[in-house]
């Protein structure tokens, strides 16, 4: 198999910025996640008790949350749903609150107000040990990657698995599995800091799939990356999608990320992307039951509400005065 950058079509004539690629990495989200201080147990509660996840229902819903800071409330009265199979792409300018929905449906944040349910559970209402369990069974894709710099790249994708006493035979097994998919078994011995930033941001997404979670959080992906890597990356987040049914929430500023996952699928078959012919559209008479491979649907957020939910080419069409000047001037 061989990954293909995909040819997006962007919206308009967008201009790419890079963002500097020497942030640091975000290690305390990650250790908040799988911190091995804390109890657990030798291996994580089956997928099955861990969720619920009922035909005809989402797997992710907000309703009417709110949350603020000393600064004043940054989100207001937000609701939407995510549907089995579904990508949600969140947009939005920079600190209008697109990480903050993500931390939220994952327990990493509490909100002040609403309700939040995630296969099956009320988040908000978990205790700090439930959660623990719970984040177990979702995959994290952070801004940057947030590689480990002193473990190999099969060192950081087996992490996860190792936090959970899973046998080393298996492990090893789910690790070359895992970095075949993204095709980096060739660097199982190197270094975070002896790969790309391209590379970096592939290692970060076999970690976040190696157990094979059902709903997976990417924090700006593409982030950095120049526009064939960052097609690139967007091409194994289709594969994810479309191969193993992932469920996705995506926080990006790039439009086109949006329009890549929307406009594209990864077809087993041909082994490639093509693509959809729909344009990414829900078919009719599905959008209530997401059975079929789910569409991808953006949420564009602004002063603190949904400005925007719906499906691509919707936004592209718009005659909104806002929505026009974002697409436009997007990165």
């Amino acid at each position: 198999m061989v990954v293909q950058p995909i040819g997006i079509d962007p919206p308009g004539d967008l201009p790419g910025t890079q963002e500097s690629a020497q942030k640091r990495p975000l290690r305390i989200a990650l250790i908040s996640i799988y911190n091995h201080r804390m109890l657990r147990p030798s291996r994580p509660a089956p997928i099955s008790e861990m969720s619920t996840i009922v035909p005809g229902e989402p797997l992710i819903a907000f309703k009417d949350v709110h949350i603020g800071f000393d600064e004043g409330e940054v989100l207001r009265g937000i609701s939407f749903e995510v549907w089995p199979g579904e990508t949600k792409v969140l947009l939005g300018e920079s600190g209008s609150g697109k990480t903050l929905l993500m931390k939220m449906a994952a327990g990493l944040m509490r909100a002040d107000a609403g309700r939040i349910r995630v296969m099956g559970h009320n988040v908000e209402e978990m205790p700090e040990h439930e959660l623990l369990d719970f984040r177990r069974h979702l995959g994290f894709v952070f801004q940057e990657g947030a590689l480990f710099d002193s473990m190999t790249v099969a060192e950081n994708v087996a992490f996860r698995l190792r936090e959970e006493n899973v046998p080393d035979a298996e492990v090893h097994s789910r690790v070359l599995e895992t970095l075949h998919f993204v095709e980096m078994e060739s660097a199982l011995d190197k270094y975070p800091a002896e790969l790309s930033g391209g590379m970096r941001r592939r290692v970060s997404i076999a970690r976040a799939l190696v157990d094979r979670p059902p709903l997976v959080f990417y924090d700006s992906p593409t982030a950095g990356l120049d526009p064939v890597t960052s097609q690139t990356i967007i091409t194994l987040i289709l594969r994810g999608r479309d191969l193993q049914g992932v469920t996705s929430m995506l926080a990006t500023h790039r439009v086109q990320d949006a329009f890549g996952l929307a406009r594209f699928r990864f077809d087993q078959a041909a082994d490639r992307v093509v693509r959809e012919s729909n344009n990414g559209e829900q078919p009719a008479g599905q959008q209530n039951h997401h059975e079929d491979s789910g569409p991808t649907n953006i949420l564009v957020l602004r002063d603190g509400t949904i400005y925007f939910e719906g499906a691509a080419e919707e936004m592209l069409q718009t005659s909104d005065d806002y929505l026009k000047t974002f697409l436009a001037s997007a990165e």
